[in-house]
């Protein structure tokens, strides 16, 4: 398990840091931030050894202050602790435990910090085993794994994925957005967008009764239909014997033999 130690010595700051981050600089971050985490949460929805959340201070300061070493990832995800809400992830309160993954949306006033200083501290400081970062301007994804302390970039795949070992998920764009992805190559819904699949799926079952309710209405129809034509023939073929039976009294009642 990834962990930072602070020194035995240390006097222990209050607990429950509030989280120290800006707010975000536009809804479309604010979006695709919660987007990972909600299809993330939304996919694991049965798991409780996880945390994962966007835009909250993780503060790892090894003297555990909260005026100093302190970061406010877009995205991260913690493994091996408990799933609860946070003010904030406290290193030192976390039994030392540090993010597995940590991904970040560059915007123009941050892209140089996120491919740098923090690019830096994640792997210099928190150690973190996976970083990745997306930039939605130019469709820029780029990955990085800890390799005896330094970071790899991660090789994509055919379809420009990038696998996360600690997740078990590809990181992916779909449709301008940075998706997680399953192994099997589907993008994971968050629980609206599943409801909404759900409901659509039950639209066309819906659909489906109903057009085939309408062909058996229809084919009940020609049924009938064809039935009453075979009624109103039978009933013309009686006409026609009864006429023809009439005709034939007729003549013979004239003393005219029908036969002859």
């Amino acid at each position: 398990m990834h962990q930072l130690q602070p020194p035995a010595d240390v006097i222990w700051p209050p607990t429950d840091l509030w989280s120290d981050e800006p707010p975000m600089e536009s809804d479309w971050h604010r979006k695709q931030m919660q987007l990972l985490i909600d299809a993330l949460e939304g996919h694991w929805h049965d798991r409780q050894d996880f945390y994962c959340s966007g835009n909250l201070t993780i503060y790892y300061s090894l003297t555990q202050r909260k005026s100093e070493d302190f970061r406010g990832p877009d995205f991260f995800v913690v493994l091996g602790c408990e799933r609860r809400e946070r003010r904030s992830w406290t290193v030192w309160e976390e039994g030392g435990r540090l993010p597995n993954v940590i991904a970040e949306i560059l915007s123009d006033s941050t892209a140089d910090i996120d491919r740098g200083l923090k690019k830096q501290i994640y792997q210099d400081v928190l150690r973190v085993p996976e970083y990745f970062w997306f930039d939605p301007q130019s469709g820029e994804l780029c990955g990085f794994h800890l390799v005896e302390g330094w970071y790899e970039p991660l090789e994509a795949d055919e379809r420009g994925r990038l696998w996360s070992a600690q997740l078990g998920l590809y990181f992916g764009v779909h449709e301008e957005r940075l998706r997680l992805i399953t192994g099997e190559g589907a993008v994971i819904p968050t629980p609206a967008e599943r409801a909404e699949q759900e409901r659509e799926r039950a639209e066309v079952a819906e659909r489906q009764v109903q057009s085939e309710s309408l062909r058996a209405e229809v084919a009940e129809r020609q049924a009938q239909s064809e039935s009453l034509r075979a009624e109103q023939e039978r009933q013309r073929a009686e006409q026609a014997e009864a006429q023809a039976q009439r005709l034939v009294e007729r003549l013979r009642s004239l003393g005219v033999d029908p036969q002859t």
